[in-house]
């Protein structure tokens, strides 16, 4: 400002340099909100999009949910979730008809409660090999007990079941049918294939499997093993001078009297080819096979049955050939076998109707037969 003019200068900056600043902070916040808008925009598309996979995918569980009840609750067999708990999350209605029991009153229920306790460490084991990864699917066969306390045999298949979201196994499914008529047809024709159609002892198939394993077992325990061999004396003439019928009838009443005499589990009774019998007795000496074998004459001496041209008695005799042995190094079963048709035979040829004991078994490539 001039003291003499009447002038007043102002300085000042120009507009763009003081508007510089503010539009570099400007364009700096306008950046972060893009960014932020940008990145909001982004998470919610990504949301949406998590939030529709999710529906449907619940959409789509629904919907297996309601076919797997639908298939469960029409199928005959008994259809079962279980937890990794092992307890019932799902049976389907055919439990009832099955178990007797109703749907609702068995979920949250231990899976294996009820099983036969035989049984039971099986299955136990089958389904921890699903719970832990070591096997996708199973089929196993047990018993269980019905409402009514009765047991039934059934098979079921067991297959792991994974979680949708994480796939990691979250239970087990478990189908399940009655097997009992199956099983018992099946233990009926195994006892055909094992037994004499006559007598019903066992047969000449299955004596021999026997005789070579307690011949193994004997062999390993070091313990005696017995064996008689059982002739019906003139039974030829029996069914000549009697008939066929009577011949049957006197095989079948031997037999119901050599199977009294097989009293432990591993005696075994057995026809051995026509009329000859024989019983397998494991870890009996001598003297226990001697009782045995006149327990058996006096059981067919009371038995009375008349045979006329088997003198002096005129009654249906027997006669026994024993032979007994702890197995040796070197020896087959078929030496004590071959031991006790020798001995058979010299029972039939001093007079019948009496038991003659072998001596020591040894090795006989050739004996003579009774």
């Amino acid at each position: 400002m001039s003291t003499r003019y009447p002038i007043l200068t102002v300085a000042t900056k120009a507009e763009e340099d003081v508007s510089e600043p503010w539009r570099r902070q400007a364009a700096v916040r306008m950046s972060i909100v893009s960014g932020l808008t940008l990145a909001i925009a982004l998470i919610g598309c990504f949301l949406v999009r998590y939030l529709s996979q999710r529906q449907r995918m619940a959409a789509a569980l629904v919907a297996k949910e309601a076919d797997f009840r639908l298939l469960a609750e029409q199928s005959s067999d008994i259809v079962m979730r279980i937890g990794l708990d092992e307890r019932i999350l799902y049976v389907s209605p055919s439990c009832t008809r099955v178990l007797g029991w109703e749907p609702a009153k068995l979920l949250g229920t231990p899976a294996l409660a009820g099983i036969n306790p035989e049984d039971r460490s099986r299955l136990e084991q089958a389904i921890n090999s699903l719970k832990t990864g070591e096997a996708e699917e199973a089929r196993i066969i047990y018993r269980t007990r019905t409402r009514a306390r009765s047991e039934i045999w059934v098979e079921t298949a067991l297959r792991v079941t994974r979680s949708a979201l994480s796939n990691e196994i979250d239970g087990v499914v478990a189908i399940s049918r009655d097997m009992t008529e199956q099983k018992d047809l099946q233990d009926k024709l195994a006892t055909l294939a094992t037994s004499d159609g006559l007598t019903g002892l066992a047969n000449r198939r299955h004596f021999d499997e026997r005789l070579a394993e307690e011949w193994a077992r004997a062999k390993r325990d070091e313990t005696p093993l017995s064996l008689l061999l059982i002739d019906v004396d003139h039974f030829k003439k029996f069914n000549d001078q009697y008939g066929h019928q009577a011949g049957d009838a006197c095989l079948r009443s031997l037999g119901r009297i050599l199977a009294a005499q097989a009293r432990r589990p591993a005696d075994l009774a057995a026809r051995y080819g026509g009329e000859e019998f024989a019983l397998l007795l494991p870890n009996t000496a001598a003297d226990g096979c001697a009782e045995v074998s006149e327990r058996v004459r006096k059981a067919l001496r009371e038995l009375g049955m008349l045979h006329g041209l088997n003198p002096p008695s005129k009654l249906v005799t027997v006669s026994l050939g024993g032979a007994t042995n702890t197995p040796i190094q070197g020896l087959t079963e078929e030496a004590l076998v071959a031991a006790a048709d020798r001995a058979l035979y010299a029972a039939k040829e001093s007079g019948r109707d009496q038991l003659v004991m072998a001596g020591q078994v040894i090795s006989w490539p050739a004996a003579k037969s009774a």
